[in-house]
């Protein structure tokens, strides 16, 4: 008699615990179906906001030929000194200049039914500056000419800062993909109650607007080159999941 007294309590304490330990299963699948009923909208939207350009880079050299491979790269240097004394004196910090290339390379003749004959030997170097002020590129791009410079690769417009108009185009991405979310809303007979997540898949830099390369003659000029920086789109992608009840 005391050993079923004293079994009938602990098989009583061990069908509660049993039942407690199943409850918790239970409890978790009916949030996994009220999140399964959930209805959302998932959206995307950009925003984008115009800029004037600030700096620009541009990409400028030297090219030499000489008898040997020595007598090019001789030359290529000489010229070079001049080029890039030019460009400190037309105020491009030494910071903002940087080689961006360098070569030499045989030159050939080639003749029907001849072997290749070798003429010489071209170097070309070329630098790329930044410049910071842009309503003295122009002169700046012409005091390299002057200084040697015979071939410009290309130029692009940017921003020194972005931030400002990144931040612009952010809002304005959150406002367009609000509206949206309100369309989407209004022609499902829903309405948005929340906003579950926010993601931006990334900021847009700029894209390079590039010159055709082009060779410069050196050349005597009453008015300096004009450069026209136009202006610069800056666009800012966002998506989000919205819940929506009706």
């Amino acid at each position: 008699m005391i050993r079923t007294r004293s079994t009938v309590p602990a098989l009583i304490a061990a069908g509660v615990a049993v039942l407690a330990v199943s409850a918790v299963p239970a409890a978790a699948q009916t949030d996994g179906d009220a999140a399964f009923r959930a209805t959302t909208f998932n959206l995307s939207a950009a925003g984008e906001t115009a800029v004037a350009p600030d700096m620009a880079t541009i990409t400028l050299g030297v090219q030499t030929e000489g008898a040997s491979a020595a007598a090019a790269l001789s030359a290529n240097g000489a010229a070079m000194n001049k080029v890039m004394a030019a460009l400190k004196k037309a105020g491009v910090a030494e910071r903002d200049i940087q080689t961006s290339n360098l070569n030499v390379n045989p030159q050939y003749v080639y003749e029907q039914n001849q072997p290749p004959r070798l003429t010489g030997y071209q170097a070309s170097n070329q630098v790329t500056i930044l410049a910071r002020d842009l309503s003295k590129l122009g002169q700046t791009v012409d005091a390299a000419a002057s200084a040697g410079a015979n071939t410009v690769s290309g130029i692009s417009f940017g921003l020194q800062n972005p931030q400002k108009a990144e931040d612009e185009a952010r809002v304005k991405a959150v406002e367009a993909l609000k509206a949206k979310s309100d369309l989407y809303a209004r022609a499902t007979g829903y309405k948005v109650v929340r906003l579950v997540s926010l993601n931006e898949a990334g900021g847009y830099t700029p894209s390079p607007q590039p010159v055709p390369m082009f060779a410069m003659a050196k050349r005597e000029m009453a008015d300096s080159t004009a450069i026209s920086g136009g202006e610069l789109k800056v666009r800012i992608e966002v998506s989000a999941t919205y819940e929506a009840r009706q």
